[in-house]
């Protein structure tokens, strides 16, 4: 039996139920949290900055969908940092869902991505800062402490 999807206009599987702050399906009829537009190539800069904003405003499960835009379309080289910020984005989700043992999974993932680029940060990211933050963050997680909720800062 074949499952109806929620499709875009190109035809590919897309979730279309409203979603909350954090990013959770609500039921279809409700109105949930604007989105991040999806599938959108954005320059390294503005995809860090919307980013950054949206991890200001608590909404890591947004600036995730964001940063996911910025791997898929990013050179090979740069594939592993986007990645990883990515990851650190659906860490802090986890842990604002009160999810700690996928936030301390995530946070560290994401920070080991991340880390490969302390030799030379692309994009002013402020590799060390962003690691030592999400560390410190799955450190918490893991020793089920609360989390620390307060966004990292992406740039220098």
């Amino acid at each position: 039996m074949a499952v109806d999807r929620d499709r875009d206009e190109t035809g590919r599987a897309r979730n279309a139920r409203p979603r909350d702050a954090l990013g959770r399906p609500q039921p279809y009829g409700t109105v949930g949290e604007e989105r991040a537009a999806e599938g959108v190539i954005r320059t390294p800069e503005r995809a860090l900055a919307e980013a950054q904003e949206l991890l200001d405003r608590g909404r890591p499960f947004h600036a995730h969908e964001v940063l996911e835009d910025a791997w898929k379309s990013a050179p090979e080289e740069e594939r592993q940092l986007w990645r990883g910020l990515a990851q650190l984005a659906v860490g802090l989700t986890h842990a604002a869902r009160g999810n700690p043992r996928g936030a301390a999974t995530l946070l560290d993932r994401g920070a080991a991505n991340v880390a490969a680029y302390s030799a030379a940060p692309p994009h002013g990211v402020d590799v060390n800062g962003v690691v030592a933050w999400a560390r410190g963050r799955a450190g918490e997680a893991a020793a089920a402490r609360p989390v620390d909720l307060a966004a990292p800062r992406l740039r220098g």
